[in-house]
């Protein structure tokens, strides 16, 4: 017998990121003890491109939100959340959040030369312009982002889910462990994870010759025979980090493992990563991992969906969507999960 709908946050999922928006729903399932099923609509392409939706229910008066990465294609997936938005604003719907896992563009937040644009504020504006009045994300890449909208902005934090996982995995081990930050721009990211278990904090200094591409690295901090923790924001095609996992593991590090929230992985990233020092990389679901990830022996898919779930709920309600940094909500967040897996790198 199936379980009845309830009248709760109406969640229109793009293609950006089907698994993850099927998940969120699941949870908010087991939340409200009924049902809760994406809003039926169709996101489609026209022969030339262009990009089709249609919304299968009525949402006049309704508190939507619209769960779409504008992850890789990036331009396809920011126009299907841009549409969608103005779908619902012209349907009555009363409010229309953005569920935005991945923020891409993200990384053009400033002008770091002439005659370059600030692109992270072109698409904040755009989104706004769509008549969005909410956004939901998880790590931007810059915290000032949050300052380019004009709307309110949650942004969620990876590290207390990380620290969650690692807690786990390396709890026979936890006074061996150093977080280590890539650059000097991630050290509050690591700190803050630091903190949450108790280790201490290293540095990676990194000069680059192009995007993507590091000339020199040095290390401040005393890495000899510590299990280091990489943790970042993005990784991309996997190139600094590898080049710095074998400069740690050159300074007396034991182990190398990477904590990253947004697994870009593109081009020969997982082939980087499979062949490297790295004994593992984890990242979150906030990008779709691709076939590809999911096969690499030496990565793991962190699931977010739990967290994203009750910070939607939260809004919905009008309730406190900072309190999921505690370690406490996390815990029951996550209820179980880690009960049941073995994650020990021994």
């Amino acid at each position: 017998m199936p379980m009845p709908q309830i009248e709760g946050p109406k969640i229109l999922a793009g293609n950006s990121n089907p698994s993850m928006a099927s998940a969120v729903c699941r949870r908010m399932s087991m939340h409200f003890g009924t049902s809760v099923e994406l809003v039926k609509s169709r996101v489609e392409r026209f022969n030339d491109g262009e990009i089709f939706v249609e919304v299968f229910e009525n949402v006049r008066g309704e508190e939507t939100f619209i769960l779409q990465s504008t992850s890789n294609p990036a331009n396809d997936n920011l126009m299907e959340l841009l549409i969608m938005a103005d779908a619902l604003r012209r349907s009555s719907a009363q409010r229309v959040t953005a569920v935005v896992p991945y923020f891409g563009y993200a990384r053009q937040d400033r002008r770091t030369r002439a005659r370059v644009p600030i692109s992270a504020k072109l698409v904040a504006n755009m989104i706004v312009s769509a008549g969005i009045e909410r956004v939901l994300t998880m790590d931007l890449h810059a915290a000032q982002i949050q300052g380019f909208f004009d709307v309110p902005v949650d942004n969620l934090y990876a590290s207390p889910i990380f620290a969650l996982d690692i807690k786990h995995a390396f709890k026979e081990r936890l006074d061996q462990i150093t977080v280590v930050s890539p650059d000097v721009g991630g050290v509050a990211r690591a700190r803050e994870l630091a903190q949450r278990i108790g280790a201490p904090l290293s540095i990676v200094d990194k000069r680059r010759e192009s995007p993507g591409e590091v000339a020199e690295i040095t290390v401040i901090g005393e890495l000899k025979d510590r299990v280091c923790i990489v943790v970042d924001d993005i990784v991309d095609t996997a190139g600094t980090l590898c080049k710095g996992a074998e400069t740690l593991i050159t300074e007396g590090a034991k182990e190398v493992h990477a904590y990253i929230t947004h697994g870009v992985l593109s081009g020969p990233a997982i082939e980087r990563v499979s062949g490297s020092v790295m004994k593992s990389l984890a990242v979150t679901d906030t990008i779709e991992p691709t076939e590809e990830t999911k096969e690499a022996k030496n990565i793991r898919v962190i699931p977010t969906a739990p967290v994203f779930a009750q910070a939607i709920q939260n809004i919905w309600q009008g309730t406190s969507v900072s309190s999921l940094f505690s370690a406490t909500m996390l815990e029951s967040i996550y209820d179980g999960m880690y009960s049941s897996l073995d994650l020990q790198f021994d």
